[in-house]
């Protein structure tokens, strides 16, 4: 693991840092109450509660919070592998598939475990100087330990060149 790398993975533990990265560049989360629950260089856990401000009509989560989370587990790993890179690398979401399984009625976990896949793409972004792309899964699991949903989100990386 990189210097970098370890440095962002600290920030992302740290409570008070985290949630006011949420805050200031991600309110919706912040306010839904998505945490990260686990970090390391391959592996992220979020979770998404059922509350107020999640809930749809049908007294459940509404997919759009659950693809919040799922969305974070992914990106906080791409971010680390990114934080300090030279040459700069940038990341967008550009294209989100979900499949739903059970209601989400409680706290809802989704874990990523493609960190080092991550890595590896973003090394060949920066080598190639050619944009590349990934698909990065998250698994979301209710409290039960069934699972509630599961996505695929492609992330696009382009080194930029200054």
């Amino acid at each position: 693991m990189s210097a970098a790398t370890d440095e962002y993975i600290k920030l992302i533990r740290h409570p008070l840092k985290f949630r006011l990265f949420l805050l200031y560049k991600l309110p919706a989360a912040f306010f839904s109450g998505v945490r990260v629950r686990d970090i390391s260089e391959n592996k992220c856990i979020t979770s998404v509660p059922f509350k107020w401000l999640t809930q749809n009509p049908f007294r459940s989560t509404y997919f759009a919070s659950l693809a919040m989370a799922a969305e974070l587990s992914t990106g906080v790993l791409a971010l680390a592998q990114i934080h300090k890179r030279k040459p700069p690398v940038s990341m967008l979401v550009v294209k989100l598939e979900a499949n739903y399984f059970k209601k989400a009625t409680g706290r809802t976990r989704f874990t990523c475990e493609d960190g080092l896949r991550f890595r590896e793409i973003i090394e060949e972004t920066i080598h190639s100087g050619e944009s590349r792309s990934l698909v990065a899964k998250s698994t979301g699991i209710n409290e039960e330990g069934e699972k509630v949903a599961e996505f695929f989100i492609t992330w696009s990386f382009k080194a930029r060149r200054t």
